[in-house]
């Protein structure tokens, strides 16, 4: 039973209503209108050779924290995970008040099972709320938070490293403090410094377990940003040496990205005392150079050679020492004299453009480099040769990413199913029943199967299983379905978890429409639905969208272009009826002659066949 043009019209309320909204940027979904999604613009150049894995970014649109009166509603900042063709796993973003999120990803070093950590950041105003780290057990539960609990004033945004066992972790600490100049030939003035430095705390309680205060090794004067001129002054002062990553070997030693004084330290665990420096004032013989780099990790380390990598910036807000930023992998021979650094692979930025601020490089388990570039989410997939795989960003230029990152991950979320159904139709023997469903977070789900009942004391009936597509996936079932619900079903067909039963909603003004029943009752599933009965209704006619063609959005304006060419065909057909009028009348004979184009027929296939999801290598707008 095809859907006829009035019923849907019919819908349209119940669109209107369920969704939240056209938008070109941000996905909607009517089985979670709280979730608004940053849409994600994507390329993939070798589809063979991506890695698998999920996509772990965590969107804002301004870094420093925003009064709650401007907070973008529903909310749209915070922890997500998308696919590799961009689609939305999970979106966590309302569960941390909807406050900016850094550095989020998975871990698989804490126990035997995949964990998720970030760090929120501090509250807009002061309620002594200073920001915490998170871990995340795989069911999305929270397993600790990391307090700050000393004199800092806030969880540092650019760190939060938990490391092998789960017991501690790494952050970055700045300070506020008040200096003697003479460093920076001020001698005998003193001035603001916002000092930077490390910390390794316990994870369930925030207790320091380790701290290195870069003031005490790294002299004011090493600072390549530039000099005051005068001492410096205001609530937080000169940041002259800004750390942004810090990594810790088997050998308890820690790796120091600083961007301001443009190089990497690595610091002694046992002293603090540092170990060598790599960049500015260089301790290796060097064939490259970089400039305001980020996120320094290590690669392999053992007693001769170390091989780290590193974002390139190569600029900053103000400068530029190169045209395009890169990833970049170094080999450090320790033991030669002079000790040498030299580079043994560089991932351009594809676009050919700089990453002035942020970002982060991270080797994939089958040796892919995933980069981050931040900037709108930007990031790109490269194989060790250096041949780009995919590259994607977020379709609106308002939201960035500070890091992101590539991993597997197995989520299974405690709550159950989202479910919203509707029913449509012109008359009591033309109706149709569309279902929408979701389960954000759960990565295992193959199919769903529905069912539905004449009324609430009877047993439920299945009327259909379609495969996943996308965050939501929609079904429609023919009659007037009530009483529904729904399983999510794994590969192998198991039971993952099950939906409450929903009542289906009826369009508020459907007489209005041209419906013509006064009342309508729900249909029989048993009857509907049976395959053997002998009536107009002796089928389930099922479809099962992709989000591109069946999301709210794209539903809306399907709608409304099914109404603009019923315009369009009226007045041609009123056109077309002058012509020949004229033609009749005043014998006009050349008239322009157009060719009717045949409708391309699909035969041999099913409807399923034809239901296919759309894939594509070239750009896809999700």
């Amino acid at each position: 039973m095809a859907l006829s043009f009035f019923g849907s019209l019919a819908l349209l309320p119940v669109l209107s209503n369920a969704a939240t909204g056209p938008s070109e940027d941000l996905m909607s979904f009517v089985s979670r209108p709280d979730i608004r999604a940053p849409k994600f613009e994507v390329v993939k150049h070798n589809s063979d050779l991506i890695s698998p894995g999920y996509w772990f970014v965590a969107p804002y649109p301004v870094m420093a924290p925003e009064p709650r009166e401007k907070k973008w509603s529903p909310c749209q900042v915070g922890p997500h995970i998308y696919d590799a063709d961009g689609s939305l796993i999970w979106s966590g973003a309302c569960l941390w008040d909807n406050r900016n999120v850094f550095d989020f990803k998975a871990v698989y070093h804490i126990d035997a099972d995949p964990h998720l950590t970030f760090l929120v950041q501090h509250d807009f105003e002061d309620t002594g709320i200073k920001g915490h780290g998170i871990v995340l057990d795989q069911h999305y539960q929270q397993q600790n938070l990391t307090p700050v609990i000393n004199d800092l004033w806030e969880f540092n945004i650019h760190e939060y490293n938990v490391l092998p066992g789960g017991g501690s972790a790494l952050a970055c600490a700045y300070r506020s403090e008040v200096l003697e100049l003479s460093q920076i030939g001020m001698p005998g003035q003193e001035g603001v410094i916002l000092t930077g430095g490390i910390q390794e705390m316990n994870v369930a309680t925030g207790e320091i377990l380790h701290e290195w205060r870069g003031i005490d090794h790294v002299p004011l004067s090493h600072n390549t940003k530039g000099i005051p001129a005068g001492p410096p002054g205001g609530p937080l002062g000169w940041d002259y040496i800004h750390l942004n990553s810090v990594d810790k070997n088997s050998d308890g030693d820690y790796l120091v990205s600083a961007r301001f004084t443009d190089s990497i330290y690595l610091v002694s665990g046992q002293n603090g005392d540092i170990i060598w420096t790599l960049g500015q004032r260089s301790d290796f013989v060097q064939d490259f150079s970089f400039f305001r780099q980020h996120d320094a990790r290590f690669i392999s380390h053992n007693d001769t050679h170390t091989v780290i990598s590193f974002l390139n910036n190569a600029s900053d807000e103000d400068e530029q020492q190169e045209d395009v930023s890169s990833a970049m992998y170094v080999l450090l021979d320790r033991i030669a004299r002079p000790m040498t650094a030299t580079l043994i692979a560089r991932y351009y930025r594809p676009d050919n453009s700089l990453t002035r601020l942020r970002g982060n490089v991270q080797t994939l388990p089958d040796g892919n480099i995933f980069v981050g570039w931040s900037q709108q989410g930007y990031h790109s997939e490269f194989t060790p040769n250096g041949t780009l795989t995919m590259e994607a960003r977020f379709v609106s230029d308002r939201f960035s990413s500070y890091r992101s990152y590539k991993y597997p991950f197995v989520g299974r979320p405690p709550t159950p199913p989202d479910l919203k159904s509707f029913v449509y139709g012109t008359d009591i023997d033309n109706t149709n029943t569309i279902i929408y469903i979701s389960w954000n977070g759960a990565t295992e789900v193959a199919a769903y199967r529905f069912f539905a009942k004449s009324d609430e004391t009877r047993a439920s009936v299945s009327i259909g299983t379609v495969k996943k597509t996308g965050f939501e996936t929609v079904f429609v079932a023919e009659g007037y379905m009530d009483w529904v619900s729904a399983e999510a079903l794994d590969v192998q067909g198991n039971i993952l978890g099950k939906t409450g039963v929903e009542r289906s909603v009826l369009p508020e003004q459907w007489l209005a429409t041209g419906f013509k029943a006064a009342q309508l009752t729900p249909d029989d599933p048993v009857h509907v639905h049976d395959e053997t009965a002998d009536t107009h209704r002796n089928r389930t006619i099922t479809y099962a969208f992709t989000k591109e063609w069946y999301s709210p959005d794209w539903s809306l304006r399907v709608l409304a272009l099914v109404g603009s060419l019923t315009v369009v065909i009226f007045f041609a057909g009123l056109v077309a009826a002058c012509v020949l009028f004229i033609k009749r009348v005043i014998g006009v004979r050349h008239l322009r002659q157009y060719k009717k184009v045949p409708r391309g027929e699909v035969d041999g296939d099913t409807e399923m066949d034809r239901m296919v999801p759309f894939s594509s290598d070239r750009t896809r707008f999700i």
